[in-house]
Order: C-alpha cells, then sequence, then structure tokens
C-alpha cells in the first residue's frame, strides 16, 4: 500500500505503508491475529517482536476485536522479565461517551470501576461489547506506549478505542495512565477480559522513531 504526500515544495511523492516518513517515522514491526485466542502477547526479541530502546514511543493498532462468547472488554498488561510474569502496578483514569442509534440516549460518565489505583490489575482499554454475542460487535481502537525502556522514568500509556455493544449504541472510550515502574517493559499482553477468549480481530505493533 502506498501513500501519497507532499513534500515541502508541494511536490506529491509517494512512500510505502510500513515506513511513513514525515517528523517521524512509524515502522511496522509485528502483526498477530486472533482466534479464539485467549491472549496476544508481544514480548521483545520473540517472534520478530521489537520492544525496546529502538524506539522512544510503541503504538498498537486493534482492528475489529470481537468476543467469542459475548462480553468482555479488552485489556493489556505488561511485563518487566521477558512475560514469564505480568502485572506490573499501574495507575489510571478512564471514561467514555455514548451515543444510541435511535439518537434517544446519550452521554459522557467517567468509569470508577474499571480505572485502577496501584493495582496490578489488567488496565481496561474499552468498555465493552456487551453480551448477546452479536456478530457485528467489535471494538477498535489506538494504544501508545511510551518509552517503555526506559530505567529513569514510569511508563506512560494512552488509549483511544471505539466500538459498538449489544444494546445498539456507539462507545467511545478514553484511558490512560502509566505503569509504575522504573525498570524497562519488555513485553504487553492483551486479553479480552470476563473470561472469553478473542475470536476475531488483530493488533499490529509499530514503532515511532
Amino acid at each position: 500500500m502506498s501513500i501519497v504526500k507532499l513534500n515541502n515544495r508541494g511536490v506529491r511523492s509517494a512512500t510505502t505503508f510500513g515506513s511513513i516518513s514525515g517528523l517521524g517515522e512509524m515502522r511496522f514491526i509485528k502483526k498477530q491475529t486472533a482466534s479464539s485466542s485467549a491472549t496476544l502477547s508481544f514480548v521483545d526479541g520473540t517472534s520478530d517482536v521489537v520492544l525496546d530502546n529502538t524506539y522512544k514511543e510503541y503504538i498498537f493498532t486493534l482492528n475489529n476485536m470481537h468476543p467469542e462468547n459475548g462480553g468482555g472488554s479488552p485489556m493489556m498488561t505488561a511485563s518487566t522479565d521477558s512475560g514469564s510474569s505480568y502485572g506490573v502496578t499501574a495507575t489510571t483514569t478512564d471514561f467514555r461517551s455514548t451515543h444510541s442509534e435511535s439518537g434517544g440516549s446519550t452521554g459522557v460518565v467517567y468509569r470508577t470501576a474499571t480505572d485502577l489505583a496501584q493495582s496490578s490489575d489488567e488496565v481496561n482499554i474499552f468498555g465493552g461489547t456487551g453480551t448477546g454475542n452479536e456478530n457485528d460487535e467489535c471494538c477498535v481502537g489506538i494504544v501508545h506506549l511510551f518509552n517503555p525502556s526506559s530505567t529513569t522514568f514510569v511508563k506512560h500509556f494512552i488509549a483511544r478505542t471505539h466500538g459498538y455493544a449489544d444494546d445498539d449504541r456507539a462507545y467511545s472510550n478514553f484511558s490512560a495512565g502509566y505503569f509504575n515502574t522504573t525498570s524497562a517493559i519488555d513485553a504487553i499482553r492483551f486479553i479480552n477480559g470476563s473470561s472469553n477468549d478473542m475470536d476475531a480481530g488483530d493488533i499490529c505493533l509499530y514503532g515511532i522513531n
């Protein structure tokens, strides 16, 4: 896939997706596809995954994540020992906006039930796709992880997701926080939550120069 852009003289040029030039370069690293998957893990040095000091920012894209049995919510957690254990302590904030298909119900809500305060639980990055197990229920989103290899600072992240649930609503979720460790984070694991596997969808990892 090629992307057309303008250079500093206004001349059109093209670049190949996976190496997007600009203020920085966005480099494709790894794609994983869910198929009745309990977890999708990105571990530095495993299966061509890079999650080290090569890049100061990493981006995960979530595309059409669908739960296997209805319900659940995409979540993530981190590791500092190459995935031998997960559950790095995190503090987060979480709110979402909603709008029903009928137009009769809207709102913006802070989600006290899903934020974390110095917890080793998984970080909730979406509000849930409902419990109806409808085929068209899914969510999409982007997660930014900043400077995970720092041994000086905590590891900040921002998640912006959107999805459709069985109550016929659009849900836009905004969550952010930090993994409270000065050890290098070298693995990120995604799960669906509520003991439900990820039936379909894919997650791609990119590095930003």
